[in-house]
């Protein structure tokens, strides 16, 4: 396909290349992008943006000895062309090929591990001090957006790296988006340096103006303090600058030359350096432009009319939340909702559009944001935190302290629970039992279909201390919709079938897997009890009991870690109430980090597919005679 792009097989590659070449590489980069990601799914707006910011770094800076951190990572697939991964690149995001965000294990030219946002300056900075200690003289550069400088943790090393006053180079790629568009003081603060003229000019414009009043030399002698006073008036940057930053721009992010020149400047300044690039999300490709948080993370599509392929008609998990906040808030006035950067990840778009007073996104800042649900809970109101279970670990105190400690009324919508497929192990939702289900006060359920779903935050709501509502990616079940929505007893569970000799305890995702393997072992003589626990947290200790001590062999399920999991919290009601003679195995995700590829293949690599839960179910329930009949249990 490519007539440049197949010639390079290491950063050093293009350094031979003229600006016409370049600009020839740079189309054949976002054709190979256009075309894998249309195909596999994956981040096409974010890298799409970056490809002659991406060129212009390698023929500055000498990877690997240099070292580039990329912010979240998800912008880094032009790097990986580079970087002698081309000819891997048509296996990006499946099973065994290549990951979609930055790992070391990967290459070399990765310099550190990334997935989640407002992470790079601070491992840059890191990186920058270990250069320092041994002695080394190689360059640092953090790649970060406009959407991670809204995290709070970017400022807190812009704070740290201006005092240190390592030699760091710091990239904004500003786009004005994160994943949707940006929001805050920031934000508005980017949006002046773009579009304000008087911002272009250049810091030594201000002495030069001193010197030409009459005055000006008698200011100049009252020192650097009136000095950086009046930069304000006109400088851009200043707030990188009172950092302790020097700043260089904003330049155009998809002129390779302008931008190589500024970085081969920043290279050469000691101390820190922010150099503001400006970049437009889903360059190249008309529907990513036109809808780049549509296009930021995506599934496959048909690339002449950029229409997402989809493999379900049935509605997400995520859209049931969506309409069934809407519902809710249209009754309960209190109601109120609150995302991190993400209103169509999380399905409130409408709700926004809708309740736009009652809608609050904070920007990536899912430590603030749970806090200012605390504090609307303190005042009156009922908060519904919608956030993916691999980002609520960034805000573990804030719900510990700040919620589940003052019992206030904040639900946590919890979207991408378990397995989330070809993103890997960076957003994989598997830790959230072990790490909630510690904290007083707070209860936990996962619903067994979309349906469900809706009768859990109906309950939620109606609970008056902090709740979580876990439930998995993409499509539901397919099953049908009721109007009413009812409260759900707390704590709970839902006997779906009857059997006397072993019972499956399953939960969320797991249920439906659950009766398929009841049905299945039923051909084999065998009959399990269903149970759709509801609630990991209260569990449903009567039941659970009941069941556990009339069939004596009990299976829990669930798409989630073993360690400290829903059946672990089994095995501690078993062991608290020192029940005896009752076997209990675990079925879930034992203690490693899950790679990224399709779900069904994930499912199956950890045996937790339905034809494999069933011969492990029959070779441990001890029946021997058929177990020769075991390969025709297919999945």
């Amino acid at each position: 396909m490519s007539s440049y792009l197949n010639n390079v097989h290491c950063p050093q590659d293009i350094h031979s290349l003229n600006m016409t070449q370049m600009q020839a590489l740079a189309a054949e980069i976002r054709q190979e992008i256009i075309e894998t990601v249309a195909k596999n799914g994956g981040h096409l707006a974010p890298n799409l943006g970056v490809v002659e910011l991406t060129l212009a770094m390698h023929r500055v800076f000498i990877s690997p000895a240099d070292k580039i951190v990329w912010d979240v990572g998800h912008q880094c697939y032009v790097h990986k062309m580079l970087t002698g991964r081309f000819s891997k690149f048509g296996t990006l995001r499946q099973f065994g090929g290549l990951s979609g965000f930055p790992r070391p294990c990967e290459s070399i030219h990765d310099a550190f591990g990334t997935g989640h946002s407002s992470t790079s300056i601070s491992a840059a900075l890191g990186m920058a001090i270990a250069r320092d200690l041994k002695g080394d003289s190689y360059s640092v550069i953090a790649v970060i957006g406009d959407g991670a400088m809204t995290g709070g943790m970017s400022f807190e090393a812009l704070n740290h790296a201006g005092h240190l006053k390592k030699d760091l180079i710091v990239i904004l790629n500003d786009n004005e988006m994160s994943i949707a568009h940006n929001v805050g003081a920031m934000s508005n603060y980017l949006n002046r340096l773009r579009t304000d003229p008087m911002y272009s000019r250049g810091k030594e414009e201000i002495e030069q103006l001193l010197r030409k009043m009459p005055i000006g030399p008698t200011l100049l002698r009252l020192g650097e303090r009136l000095k950086d006073s009046l930069k304000y008036l006109v400088v851009p940057g200043m707030i990188f600058e009172e950092l302790g930053f020097f700043y260089l721009g904003p330049i155009d992010g998809h002129d390779i030359k302008a931008v190589t020149t500024v970085l081969q400047s920043a290279r050469l300044i000691k101390g820190p350096v922010l150099v503001h690039i400006l970049t437009k999300k889903g360059k190249g490709y008309r529907p990513a432009e036109d809808n780049p948080d549509q296009f930021h993370g995506v599934g496959p599509f048909d690339i002449t009319s950029g229409k997402i392929v989809k493999n379900s008609s049935a509605p997400s998990y995520t859209e049931i939340f969506g309409k069934t906040m809407i519902g809710l808030a249209a009754k309960n006035s209190k109601l109120l909702a609150i995302t991190a950067a993400m209103p169509g990840g999380t399905g409130l778009t409408k709700f926004a559009k809708i309740y736009s007073e009652r809608f609050f996104d904070v920007g990536i800042a899912e430590q603030h944001g749970v806090t200012l649900a605390a504090g609307l809970a303190a005042g009156g109101y009922h908060p519904v935190v919608a956030i993916y279970s691999t980002f609520l670990q960034r805000a573990y105190d804030q719900i510990l302290h700040d919620i589940c400690l003052q019992n206030l009324p904040v639900t946590f919508a919890i979207d991408r629970a378990g397995i989330v497929g070809d993103d890997g192990p960076t957003h994989h939702g598997l830790f959230d039992f072990s790490f909630l289900r510690p904290i007083p006060n707070l209860i936990m359920m996962a619903p067994k279909d979309e349906n469900e779903l809706q009768h859990m935050l109906a309950t939620a709501i109606d609970h008056p201390g902090p709740a979580v509502v876990r439930y998995p990616r993409g499509a539901g079940l397919g099953v049908k919709i009721d109007e009413v929505w009812r409260v759900l007893p707390i704590g709970q569970a839902e006997v779906l079938r009857e059997g006397s000799d072993l019972t499956l305890l399953a939960v969320g995702s797991m249920v439906s897997r659950a009766e398929e393997v009841a049905r299945l072992l039923l051909d084999w003589g065998i009959k399990a009890t269903v149970i759709n626990a509801r609630f990991i947290k209260p569990l449903d200790e009567e039941c659970i009991l009941k069941y556990a001590a009339h069939t004596r062999r009990v299976f829990t399920l669930e798409e989630h870690v073993l360690q400290g999991g829903f059946g672990s919290a089994v095995l501690e009601l078993l062991s608290s109430r020192r029940i005896k003679g009752v076997v209990v195995h675990r079925f879930g995700i034992p203690d490693n980090f899950v790679e990224h590829g399709n779900h069904s293949l994930l499912m199956e690599q950890y045996g937790l597919s339905v034809g494999q839960l069933v011969r492990k179910i029959i070779e441990m329930y001890g029946a021997k005679s058929r177990i020769r009949k075991l390969k025709a249990v297919s999945d």
